[in-house]
């Protein structure tokens, strides 16, 4: 199988933080509005094409017994890849000891001018059949691992034929599968069981369900970041799904997956802080808290909220200057991929911005719970 030398561009890491929220939400929004899909989905279909129809899965998603097919191909090729990755060790050890026995060779030599003795001569013919043994073993691990490249190379052709085969097939397997499934009697439905139970440390703000004009504008703004940044979790998906391939299938292990994810993860936290405070989704780990009634916790709030604020105000002023350095000195990782650092420390001071609104949001509903007075 050829080796995968692709480094993702900045500007498409970048780019793609921004833009694949917006298609995602796009898309959610207008499912939404046609309701609960039937039969099978073409935007489906291709997608289970492009990231696993190695195995077949986007014949299984149309139940075709022809992604079977599929399944010996990508197997061969795993099983090849897995002898490529001992041959090459094998090269290395016999090119190494090839090496060393050259040297051996060479230093058994017997200078010119110097007497040729028995045991000169025979330390000499020794070094010349261990190196001439070294060499043949060098060139058969050699031929070995051309050979299997040249085995999985073809397997990988043969891959992609049958993938580009399906891609332009699929539309016409999308429409057969769902006019198969529109003569079937259709499937009874079952009841999903709504009944949840929040996890022990949430869900006890008793402002939570509490709405009012100002407080819904303040946390517009971290309701829609909040929502931005989920889809982030999505790409992770795809980007870990190239890293698997590419290290088991081509042989071709990368560094940018792992540092881009969790450097992305990192801004998700930031981001999504403060839509987590307002859902009240931070765990609390107070026993006395969980025993106060109702108006008790909303007043706790009110008291905590000094030290609140102040954590904030600190986390913002030096987040700040943590970014502002960035900034200015225009700072990379020191990898070989070299990201921007500046955006990612950017998301620190934006995040406390963010956790500030909804504390004032989270100030103004407990206020407001108390004067009107429940209990």
């Amino acid at each position: 199988m050829p080796n995968l030398n692709f480094v993702l561009p900045h500007w498409v890491y970048w780019g793609t933080l921004i833009v694949f929220p917006l298609v995602a939400i796009f898309l959610v929004k207008r499912q939404l509005e046609r309701g609960a899909p039937r039969g099978p989905s073409l935007f489906i279909a291709y997608l289970f094409w492009l990231c696993s129809g190695f195995l077949g899965l986007h014949r299984f998603y149309l139940r075709s017994l022809w992604g079977f097919a599929f399944i010996p191909v990508f197997l061969l090729i795993l099983y090849v890849n897995g002898n490529i990755r001992d041959y090459r060790e094998d090269v290395s050890r016999t090119h190494a000891a090839y090496e060393s026995a050259s040297s051996q060779a060479a230093r058994a030599k017997i200078p010119a001018g110097v007497e040729a003795t028995p045991e000169r001569t025979q330390r000499l013919q020794t070094a010349q059949a261990k190196e001439a043994q070294a060499k043949r073993d060098a060139e058969n691990a050699s031929i070995d691992l051309g050979r299997a490249e040249q085995h999985s190379l073809w397997l990988a052709l043969l891959m992609a034929a049958m993938l580009v085969a399906d891609a332009i097939l699929l539309p016409g397997l999308v429409r057969r599968a769902a006019a198969r499934e529109a003569g079937e009697s259709p499937p009874v439905p079952i009841e999903a069981d709504t009944a949840t139970t929040a996890p022990v440390g949430t869900s006890e703000d008793p402002t939570l369900h509490l709405h009012t004009r100002i407080t819904d504008k303040l946390e517009w703004l971290n309701v829609r970041a909040g929502e931005f940044v989920a889809y982030w979790a999505v790409i992770s998906v795809f980007v870990y799904y190239y890293e698997v391939i590419a290290r088991y299938v081509f042989n071709s292990p990368t560094n940018w997956v792992h540092e881009s994810m969790f450097l992305m993860y990192g801004m998700q936290y930031m981001l999504c802080g403060a839509y987590a405070y307002r859902e009240d989704q931070h765990v609390r780990v107070d026993v006395i808290y969980t025993q106060f009634s109702p108006r008790g916790k909303a007043i706790a709030d009110i008291i905590t909220s000094f030290f609140f604020f102040i954590f904030i105000g600190v986390m913002f002023w030096t987040s700040w200057r943590f970014a502002a350095d960035a900034i200015a000195n225009d700072e990379h990782s020191f990898t070989e991929w070299g990201i921007q650092y500046w955006p990612v420390k950017l998301m620190m001071p934006i995040g406390a911005a963010l956790l500030f609104i909804q504390g004032i949001s989270k100030l103004i509903k407990d206020v407001v719970f108390l004067t009107r007075g429940s209990n």
